[in-house]
């Protein structure tokens, strides 16, 4: 099978790799329909992420159908149409107990990142009763696969971390796709204000239209400042940072109000200033959280009703033959005005 493979930092190629098999009773091998490229998928191909190393199948995003299944496999069988989560949860773990599936003890983020992921026609996914979904009918497959992962992490990292409430400001750094999920779910709960920060002129533009009261552009001046003049010296009761560099996390920490909450989304890969001698007295608090994708069948139904439209983050279709073209495409996306890239495998 056709396979992006990890060949370490600022290298991948496509490959061809045997089919995945049965490994343990509850996994089942699922046939890729639609899958697409993660930030996080950029951030291991700079070398932030060590846990994957060369060789790695990469991906943790898609649909697809299940064409075999492990003996101790009971929701699913063959033919089923499934979402994947980007998150495997054995349910029975203490962390599962929890709901904190991201750290389940044989599970978490494993795909494309420990074990080969779902950048290839098929992918093996264990602990398949409790880590796939079934689709809905008569749905957008390739709007499905928003859910999993982005559509979740926004939500569960950045909106629910965040502590978002009717009548609340929040500041979103960063319009990426993640940020931007995080713009669109953030809305459930009508924030009086939301103001989004980026570099980029076309990523704010679409934030404009997806739902945010005011946007400023960091290349363009004080963006510190521009929120708080829009916040009348306030500052912003949530604060999510969704790009996971220094500069965006310390934006966050200049723009929290006191009492508010900083919700980081964005993946990490080098060291971040904490300005305790400014915030120690601010009644902040500062949260963390890899998607544990509990939200997911919720998420499910409110794209199903039509209450979220998470078809519009998508922005350009290749086949997995050219993915190697989708990533040029996705990581140059100044150029490029992407958000989404569909490979269809």
């Amino acid at each position: 099978m056709k396979a992006l493979v990890y060949e370490g930092p600022g290298r991948k190629a496509l490959e061809e790799r045997p089919k995945p098999e049965i490994r343990s009773a509850t996994d089942a091998i699922v046939k890729i329909v639609k899958t697409t490229i993660c930030g996080t998928d950029l951030h291991i191909l700079k070398g932030d992420v060590p846990t994957c190393t060369p060789g790695r199948i990469l991906g943790h995003e898609g649909t697809g159908v299940v064409v075999e299944v492990g003996a101790g496999v009971t929701t699913f069988q063959k033919g089923d149409r499934v979402l994947i989560s980007c998150i495997t949860a054995c349910g029975r773990c203490e962390y599962c107990r929890r709901g904190m599936y991201s750290h389940c003890t044989t599970g978490g983020w494993i795909l494309g990142n420990v074990i080969d992921g779902t950048q290839a026609e098929y992918v093996r996914i264990p602990h398949a009763d409790t880590s796939l979904y079934r689709l809905p009918e008569n749905l957008d497959e390739e709007a499905l696969v928003m859910l999993s992962d982005i559509l979740p992490t926004g939500f569960e990292c950045g909106v629910l971390n965040g502590k978002v409430a009717p009548g609340s400001s929040i500041a979103i750094v960063g319009a990426g796709p993640i940020g931007l999920a995080a713009l669109l779910t953030a809305q459930f709960y009508s924030p009086a204000d939301i103001i989004v920060i980026d570099l980029d002129r076309n990523r704010l533009d679409v934030a404009k239209r997806f739902g945010a009261t005011a946007t400023v552009n960091a290349s363009e001046g004080d963006a510190v400042a521009a929120v708080m003049k829009i916040t009348e010296n306030r500052g912003v009761d949530t604060a999510i940072e969704a790009v996971g560099v220094p500069a965006s996390f310390i934006t966050c920490e200049d723009i929290i109000a006191p009492g508010g909450t900083i919700a980081n989304i964005g993946v990490h890969g080098v060291k971040v200033d904490l300005h305790l001698e400014r915030l120690w007295s601010q009644n902040i608090s500062i949260t963390t959280r890899l998607v544990d994708t509990v939200t997911t069948p919720m998420l499910l139904k409110t794209v199903a009703s039509g209450k979220l439209d998470a078809k519009k983050l998508i922005t350009h279709h290749f086949t997995l033959d050219h993915i190697l073209d989708a990533y040029e495409t996705f990581g140059k996306a100044a150029s490029t005005q992407a958000l989404k890239v569909i490979i269809a495998a």
